[in-house]
């Protein structure tokens, strides 16, 4: 066997190693390389939530086919992504994802991004589906109050809410946010970064990667982002603005 052939197959075989070495890490963007099978799905500390509600709920905004393939695809990808890093890095589990994101210095610097948007994407999603449901009212109350006082009121909020979104280049999300003392403020984030990256919480937030939308909407982002609004479960985000004002918000 001539050198370059002896070469050759050495560098091939050390990537091979090198590869099968390295963390399986599942793309969640992509349909086909996020499914997971369903034992490796039930395996590791971190678990996909349950919906409380069935796949064609929120039709005709959001389709079934879209809510299933989001939920049961992409958020698993990253359910899947946290348990392979968890195998060698358990602590992962044992802290809250505010506490992992508000924290990212302290992960290991090889697998860093990929927790980054692997818990980022975990705490959006659960948040996400937490904040949507049929028949979903309309803000009262303390929330009301606080959108026309921070936001001003709700048809304000809402137009720059979803010319935020527009905004949002490739993939990312709008957040409106809440401090301690019940303040909002609105924001949007690239990828799967969340608020508690920076010590704060999403009080409710829309994802505007394509995934979210694209079967029904294609490249009408304006019209999902508009339609998404009869999704919103009120009553919900109510709860979470209570409990944002006692430190009891997680994700």
């Amino acid at each position: 066997m001539s050198s370059f052939s002896r070469r050759r197959l050495f560098v091939t075989a050390a990537g091979i190693a090198a590869a099968a070495a390295a963390p399986r890490m599942v793309y969640a963007q992509a349909m086909a390389p996020a499914a997971a099978p369903a034992a490796a799905a039930a395996a590791g500390p971190f678990k996909l939530p349950a919906l409380a509600y069935p796949f064609n709920a929120l039709e005709p905004h959001i389709d079934a086919k879209t809510m299933e393939i989001h939920n049961t695809k992409h958020h698993q990808a990253f359910i899947t992504n946290l348990n392979n890093f968890a195998k060698d890095n358990p602590t992962l589990a044992e802290k809250s994802p505010a506490e992992v994101l508000g924290g990212l210095s302290s992960v290991p610097e090889a697998i860093r991004t990929g927790v980054r948007n692997s818990m980022g994407g975990h705490a959006n999603h659960t948040m996400f589906w937490e904040i949507m449901g049929p028949n979903g009212g309309k803000p009262a109350g303390d929330v009301l109050a606080a959108i026309d006082r921070d936001l001003g009121g709700m048809d304000k909020m809402m137009t720059d809410f979803n010319a935020a979104g527009g905004r949002v280049f490739g993939s990312g999300w709008v957040f409106i946010t809440v401090d301690k003392d019940g303040k909002l403020a609105m924001e949007s984030r690239p990828g799967q970064d969340n608020p508690m990256i920076d010590g704060k919480r999403a009080l409710l937030g829309n994802d505007v990667w394509e995934h979210a939308y694209y079967l029904t909407y294609q490249n009408r982002r304006p019209d999902y982002l508009k339609a998404w609004w009869n999704t919103v479960n009120w009553a919900k985000i109510s709860e979470r603005y209570a409990a944002a004002k006692t430190g009891k918000l997680g994700v």
